[in-house]
This record gives structure tokens, C-alpha cells and sequence, in this order.
């Protein structure tokens, strides 16, 4: 089968378009025939060898998929051949062809396009899992959202309004700001221009905000925590700035303040039950007309390796997309 192809650690140039064995479903899986996949950061990390996990060579980056089942495990249950299905994996899908374990293959909501389907579930089920269960995010709260164009960053902007919160988005550039206003952001930030802690607590009439959604790390992650409320929650999703920061504990002291991980992948694993809660009720949102993903750029497999560059260059606004 056709797959982008990573055969050492290095940057997405390194990656090449070549030829891969065609996976086999085990009892438990499901084989898909891949029709897009989201590109996520993690794909930028993985090539690196900078992500949490190291597959071995060679290997396909690619974990947001959308496709159709190709053939299921003699233990799979609910599925069949035909049906259009998402699915979350760690790797492989920049490829022809995917496996998946039946336990994270969700069926494609009738009516929503393959490259819309393939840019939904990482960053719209990382951002809920942040709002809704680990900062226990509450109607009439401020949330401040930084990396706020990125994927997750919109997502969260997005699915923030949505519960009712008052958002503050910032953003690197007046292009990203305004998308984050056409997805329901009461106040936008500049931090290339604007001083973020100032500006937060500007708009929060000093008080601060009782919660900081934070993919990006980096030089900015320290204003943002310095501008939480008395008990706020500080959001730590992922570190797309490249730096991971530290932190003097004494601020958490002072505020009386939460640092909370967010590790949706670990989550979805351990707690499948809750994972599939979520996952029904942003399907129901989407079906509804209260979400939808935006997408920046669509690319082919052939320029998938290009795609996964633009994103390390934070050149995207939402997310982008190859279409396989």
C-alpha cells in the first residue's frame, strides 16, 4: 500500500512517499480503508522522535482518521464491511490502509465529510476532556485560550462559548484573532504585540481568569498562570511552542491555584466509558450545527510530508487535512 514513509528521526523532509505492507486485523480490530487523515502535532513529535512514544521503523505518522471498514476481527462486533467510521490511532494513518482496535472506531455521523470527519476527534475530544473534566469549566467563568487558531486552541474557543464561558483568545497574528471571533471569543489578545498578563487582567477587571487553556508552553505560559484568579484552573495540553516551561511553584501557593495535565489519549484509554460520552455528545453538537472543525488547507498524500511542515511552522489556522 501507498504511505508517507518515516525510516529515521528527523524533520518532515526526511519522510518519503513509498510502498508499506498492507495491515491484517487482529480478532479485536478493524481494517479501514483510509479516505482522510487530520494532521495533529503529534505527528510533527513522532517523526522527531520527540513524542511520548517511539514506533518502530518503518513506520507512517498520521492518528485522526476517517475511512471505510475494509474487513473486521472474527471478535468484532457492530461493524461491516462499507461503513464509514472515524478512529483514533497512534500512527499509520497516512497511508492507504489503517487498523484500529474496535474500542476507538466510532461510526461517521451520516453526512459529514471525510476531511471534516478526519479533523474533529483529536481536537474537539482534547478540548472538551480539558473544559469539562479537568477544569470543570462553569457557565459564566473566564477562560483565557492561548495558541487560540491552533486546532485545539479553536476547538476550545469553540466548545468554551458553548458552555457558557466568557473566552479570552490569544493569538500570534490579527488574521488568527479573527477567526477566533467568528468562533465566539468575547475578547482577543495579541501576545506579538500586546502584554499578555496586562491585557488579562484588563479585561477581567483585575481579577484574573479562572481558567488558562494552554496547547502552546513556551515563554507565555508564566504570564498566563501569573494572571489566573483566587482558585483558578491552569490547563496544560501540550507544548506546540517547542519549550516546555517551568514553572515557580510559589505562584500556585499564592493564588491558591490548580496546574492540571491533560492527556486526552491517556484518558480515552483508561477510562473508554467517559471517552465515549464525550465523544456522543460532540457528534450530537456537530449534528446540531454548534461545531464544525475549519479547515485550513487540504493536501494529498503525495504532499503529506508538506502538510505536516506547514503545521510546525504555525502556518495553520484550525487544522489541516490529507485527503488519501
Amino acid at each position: 500500500m501507498k504511505a508517507l514513509i518515516c525510516k529515521k528521526w528527523g524533520l518532515p523532509s526526511t519522510l518519503s512517499i513509498g510502498e508499506l505492507p498492507a495491515p491484517y486485523p487482529a480478532p479485536e480490530e478493524i481494517l479501514i480503508k483510509v479516505k482522510a487523515c487530520g494532521v495533529n502535532f503529534p505527528d510533527a513529535l513522532i517523526v522527531q522522535g520527540l513524542y511520548q512514544f517511539k514506533p518502530s521503523f518503518p513506520f507512517s505518522p498520521g492518528g485522526e482518521i476517517s475511512g471505510i471498514v475494509e474487513e473486521v476481527g472474527s471478535e468484532v462486533k457492530g461493524f461491516q464491511k462499507g461503513q464509514e467510521v472515524v478512529t483514533m490511532i497512534g500512527w499509520g494513518g497516512m497511508a492507504e490502509l489503517v487498523v484500529a482496535n474496535k474500542n476507538v472506531v466510532f461510526p461517521k455521523p451520516p453526512g459529514m465529510p471525510h476531511d471534516i470527519a478526519s479533523a474533529f476527534l483529536m481536537a474537539y475530544g482534547t478540548s472538551l476532556h480539558a473544559l469539562k473534566d479537568r477544569a470543570g469549566l462553569q457557565k459564566g467563568e473566564t477562560i483565557v485560550v492561548l495558541g487560540a487558531a491552533g486546532g485545539v486552541g479553536l476547538a476550545a474557543v469553540e466548545l468554551a462559548k458553548l458552555l457558557g464561558a466568557r473566552v479570552i483568545a490569544a493569538a500570534s497574528t490579527t488574521e488568527k484573532l479573527a477567526l477566533c471571533k467568528e468562533y465566539g471569543a468575547d475578547e482577543i489578545i495579541n501576545y506579538n504585540s500586546e502584554n499578555l498578563k496586562e491585557r488579562i487582567k484588563h479585561f477581567t477587571d483585575g481579577k484574573g481568569a479562572d481558567v488558562v487553556f494552554d496547547p502552546v508552553g513556551g515563554s507565555y505560559s508564566e504570564d498566563a498562570l501569573r494572571s489566573t484568579a483566587w482558585k483558578g484552573r491552569f490547563l496544560v495540553v501540550g507544548f506546540a511552542a517547542g519549550e516546555i516551561p517551568k514553572i515557580p511553584l510559589n505562584l500556585v501557593l499564592l493564588k491558591g491555584c490548580q496546574i492540571v495535565g491533560v492527556f486526552w489519549g491517556s484518558f480515552a484509554k483508561r477510562n473508554p466509558g467517559g471517552n465515549m460520552q464525550n465523544t456522543i455528545q460532540l457528534l450530537e453538537w456537530y449534528q446540531s450545527h454548534k461545531i464544525k472543525p475549519h479547515i485550513h488547507e487540504r493536501y494529498s498524500l503525495n504532499d503529506s510530508a508538506k502538510a505536516i511542515e506547514t503545521l510546525m511552522n504555525r502556518e495553520v489556522l484550525g487544522k489541516v487535512v490529507i485527503e488519501v
